[in-house]
């Protein structure tokens, strides 16, 4: 079997070197340098091992190296399978017990003094933060190291195929997400004064103002005179019976397979959470050929942006608002999930369960901010920076300014004058915003030739399609990014606007001079479907996903310009054709539920920690028996003990102290000291000896 993805509406398969390497006793190939995670993927296997507690099959969850449920053995060394790239020849093994340590005695690791190295500022993450200020700390010729645990910058943006929102001038609007973080990269290559450190992982900040890394098996210390904060995000858990089985992961680590290492992951999956993050990993499901059998959103209205939610509707993702998750099952991996319809006090409500065949759940329930660091830092008096999602959630957009803020924000620091320009802050303020009002769709009653219909009707802040149309007809009432764009006046059907709409949200419409023709529509694309060719019937559908008539495909336009979108033209019922907003690629039949006994929600069961298998009735115990301190529970229980050092447990811990009655001002935290991830000893002892 192999999974990985040779044909991509917007990504390219890379050429790669082919290697082997062996799993269990079998012989498997797998790309060079790809992560093992990757590899056992894209041979088909999901399951890693079984934990030595309960026999509970493990695999990923994260993918991001934040926890540890796709720990292998490698060449006799526990791994995260998600953070090892793949080389020729090595050994790994399921993690099912302690392995056999090798005997070092003949040749110990010689000692040496722990490297320093000096810089103005140290950034802790290439993302589009930490990209963005050091650009900006470049131009002033200011000593930058940046720090990154992947292989390539960009963090996240790496993983996103699709265009951003926002404008063109002030945060790459129109151009996708992969596209900026080589256009960010490209632009460090211009600033001498910037050095950049991947697959190096910082993980603590000391008393003497150093940061200690890891680079290669080896640690060494920092010692800047500033430091910023930008190591983003980890996904928020949720635990539901059965969320511990292989298939149940994050929507972050399902776009980690998926765009940066091109394997397929899932045939039928199901999200939880209508967020944009659960919202877009469904069009990147899409994208990939993955039936997205649906999405439930506890909240009546999905907390992501309008035209995210309205272009999957439109390819045939049905979304459950006021819906949650019940329970996943499966023997060894997801087979099936139950969700139902919540009440306002967020209660199933009875006959309203419904069940579906998947083999994938994505949770996609928000983000936390990744922060260990900088809570260490400031505990200690530390003048420290911080940018992107590590301050506070939101878009990569406002990231990006965040990161030249606080890159000047730092300059200052250093007694260099700068100016900091006042609409800087205004946008960020803007990017961060979450969606606004949402208005009526306004049809024209008459128009001639071409004219676009703009479903762009929910105040975000974006206007690309305002700097691209050559006459000036498109504009948004008192010229503030986040209102909704209007047309009016002439359009000469160029498409711009359309080929740069960031949510798909316009479509091109031209009515016959005759009554009883057909008129023409050009709808936008970008899924690889076999049957969107000239002369074939497409099924079209409206914003919400509501079929309106069949159109016969004239035209599929691809240019250059057009930045890997398709333009659609088909002929339409005159009568319809305003009405078509985009073709369903997904037949219905593929997301249909089926009817289940209904089940309560979390029972005592349900496993809260996953590194050490606690579980909620556990748990509950002690808090019921007085217990207020995480670290006696950590102490008690182990919960927090494993492997991810408490990052995915923590904030269900607190939820169950709810449950308790329990107000959390009396629940002490968890007490976070160096190390925030794991190192392995022999990175202490190294030959690079200092000077």
């Amino acid at each position: 079997m192999n999974r990985h993805i040779t044909n991509h509406p917007i990504l390219q398969a890379p050429q790669k070197e082919k290697i082997s390497f062996v799993f269990n006793g079998s012989a498997l190939s797998a790309f060079k340098n790809e992560m093992l995670s990757a590899a056992l993927f894209a041979n088909g296997i999901q399951t890693f091992g079984h934990h030595h507690a309960d026999n509970s099959p493990q695999g990923i969850f994260c993918a991001n190296g934040q926890c540890s449920q796709c720990t292998v053995v490698a060449d006799n060394i526990p791994v995260k399978a998600c953070m090892t790239p793949v080389t020729e020849g090595i050994k790994v093994f399921s993690y099912e017990k302690l392995p056999d340590l090798p005997d070092v005695s003949a040749s110990p690791l010689p000692a040496g003094k722990t490297k320093t190295i000096e810089t103005d500022v140290l950034i802790i993450g290439a993302g589009p933060a930490g990209l963005s200020a050091a650009i900006e700390l470049g131009r002033e010729n200011i000593s930058v190291l940046i720090v990154d645990d992947k292989s390539e910058p960009g963090g996240k943006l790496v993983l996103q195929t699709h265009a951003f929102f926002g404008s063109i001038e002030h945060c790459h609007a129109g151009t996708r997400g992969i596209d900026i973080a080589k256009k960010l990269s490209s632009e460090l290559e211009k600033h001498p004064s910037i050095k950049i450190m991947l697959e190096t992982t910082a993980v603590g900040v000391f008393l003497d103002g150093k940061t200690g890394i890891v680079n290669d098996n080896k640690f060494t210390l920092v010692n800047p005179k500033k430091i910023l904060i930008a190591c983003g995000a980890r996904e928020k858990a949720l635990a539901f019976p059965g969320w511990d089985l292989p298939g149940v992961y994050g929507a972050g680590a399902f776009q980690t397979l998926l765009n940066r290492d091109m394997v397929k992951p899932s045939e039928k999956l199901f999200i939880i959470g209508g967020g944009n993050v659960g919202l877009i990993a469904g069009y990147h499901a899409l994208q990939a050929g993955i039936t997205v059998v649906g999405i439930a959103e506890a909240l009546s209205s999905v907390g992501g942006y309008k035209v995210h939610a309205d272009k999957i509707k439109r390819l045939g993702v049905p979304i459950y608002t006021s819906h949650t998750v019940i329970a996943v099952e499966g023997k060894n991996s997801v087979e099936s999930i139950t969700i139902a319809e919540i009440d306002k006090e967020f209660a199933p409500k009875p006959g309203t369960y419904k069940s579906f065949s998947i083999d994938t759940v994505l949770v996609a329930i928000g983000l936390n901010p990744v922060n260990e660091l900088l809570t260490q830092a400031r505990s200690i008096g530390l003048d420290v920076f911080c940018a992107g999602d590590a301050a506070e959630i939101a878009e990569a957009s406002a990231a990006m300014f965040s990161g030249k803020i606080e890159g000047s924000k730092i300059i200052r620091a250093l007694k260099k004058s700068v100016s900091i320009p006042e609409e800087w802050m205004s946008n960020l303020s803007i990017l961060k915003s979450k969606p606004g009002k949402t208005k009526e769709l306004e049809l024209p009653e008459k128009y001639t030739g071409f004219f676009p219909i703009i479903r762009c009707v929910q105040e975000i802040p974006c206007n690309p399609c305002v700097a691209v149309c050559p006459n000036k007809s498109i504009t948004i009432p008192g010229n503030v990014i986040t209102g909704c764009p209007v047309f009016s006046g002439r359009c000469d059907g160029c498409t711009k606007c359309a080929a740069i709409c960031p949510g798909l949200a316009i479509t091109l419409v031209k009515n016959p001079e005759k009554q009883d023709e057909p008129a023409k529509v050009i709808v936008p694309f970008e899924i690889l479907d076999g049957s969107i060719a000239p002369g074939n019937e497409a099924d079209c559908t409206d914003m919400d996903g509501i079929f309106i008539c069949k159109g016969k495909i004239e035209k599929v336009i691809s240019r250059k310009n057009l930045n890997r979108r398709l333009l659609i033209q088909m002929s339409v019922p005159r009568d319809k054709a305003m009405q078509v907003a985009g073709i369903r690629v997904q037949p219905l039949e593929l997301t249909a539920p089926y009817l289940k006994e209904e089940s309560s929600g979390i029972t005592d069961e349900t496993i809260i920690c996953r590194c050490e298998r606690v579980s909620a009735g556990k748990i509950r115990r002690q808090i019921q028996d007085g217990l207020r301190d995480m670290n006696q529970l950590k102490a008690f229980m182990r919960c927090g003990m494993g492997a991810c050092g408490g990052k995915t447990c923590q904030q269900l811990i607190y939820k169950l102290f709810r449950e308790e009655g329990v107000d959390l001002k009396y629940a002490a935290d968890f007490t976070n000291r160096p190390l925030v991830s794991e190192v392995p000893l022999s990175a202490f002892l190294t030959t690079d000896l200092a000077d």
